[in-house]
């Protein structure tokens, strides 16, 4: 009993941030976050999609910013006073990303993450790790790194090294 108890507790867990977007809550490796900041205004880059909001000045890096609510398609994003940008890390690449709150730290197991379920083609699920309950609350857990550096978001790279 013992033994079992031991291989319970080895359960490798991570820690991921939330954040909403809308009514929905969303959850992503704590460990690609470099920093959370106020929305700053952006400077905006010509002939770029809609959700790619531009490029800041961040202690003399240029950082291009996405707006995650339109990325998503969930409707038009204001920015206010609670707006969030969430600094990326992901390895070679620094991407900011436009919330609209960040929640708090969760840890969690694989097991604690459900599989997604399949949309058909209405829904592109090839981004989300699954979902996962939260005391109550459910959330997504996005593959945040895939879905940055993908090639439909190509433009983030042209954008980080253009913009220099």
């Amino acid at each position: 009993m013992a033994e079992m108890r031991d291989e319970q507790s080895r359960v490798e867990t991570r820690e991921y941030l939330t954040f909403t977007l809308g009514a929905e809550e969303y959850a992503i490796d704590i460990l690609k976050v470099q920093e959370i900041r106020g929305y700053d205004a952006v400077t905006r880059i010509a002939n770029t999609p809609d959700y790619i909001k531009g490029v800041i000045n961040m202690r003399g890096v240029i950082v291009p910013v996405v707006d995650m609510r339109l990325k998503f398609h969930l409707g038009e994003a204001t920015y206010d006073a609670f707006t969030v940008m969430i600094i990326l890390n992901l390895g070679q690449r620094i991407v900011g990303m436009v919330v609209d709150a960040v929640s708090d730290v969760i840890a969690l197991s694989d097991d604690d993450i459900r599989p997604a379920p399949d949309f058909g083609a209405t829904f592109d699920t090839q981004y989300l790790m699954g979902l996962a309950t939260v005391a109550e609350r459910m959330a997504i857990v996005v593959d945040i790194e895939k879905l940055m550096t993908s090639s439909e978001m190509g433009l983030v790279d042209q954008l980080s090294q253009t913009a220099v």
